[in-house]
């Protein structure tokens, strides 16, 4: 896969940091970050990115507004949570899920994977 532009919602700093620094290590580019649903909802409908990886639990707040505005623009995502599937909005059910911590290289497949199955829906 070539490089992706990511936009990354995760609300814990240290854990956004090491995902971020995970994704550019892989050749991928950090689009934007939130840690709110409110910042990561406007980012998700504004900025241009290829995938979002969105933690599930936002302070407490569900990630759904979020994973909306990204499934509205056409954009793939996937979950990023340690509470496993039992998080997931109803809706986004068939969105894969990893769980954190993860390491670099199950991130690196997971992204390979999302992004090239969007690549096959779209060709």
């Amino acid at each position: 896969m070539g490089q992706a532009s990511i936009l990354l919602v995760e609300d814990e700093a240290l854990i956004q940091l090491m995902l971020a620094d995970m994704v550019e290590e892989l050749g991928h580019r950090v689009a934007a970050t939130a840690a709110n649903v409110d910042v990561g909802r406007c980012l998700a409908e504004t900025e241009e990115y290829d995938l979002a990886i969105l933690d599930i639990n936002l302070d407490g707040f569900s990630v759904e507004p979020i994973a909306e505005a990204v499934a509205d623009r056409g954009r793939p995502l996937f979950f990023l949570t340690g509470y496993g599937v039992a998080g997931v909005p109803d809706r986004f059910r068939d969105r894969p899920v990893l769980n954190k911590p993860c390491t670099q290289d199950v991130l690196r497949r997971m992204i390979d994977f999302v992004l090239a199955k969007q690549k096959s829906q779209i060709e």
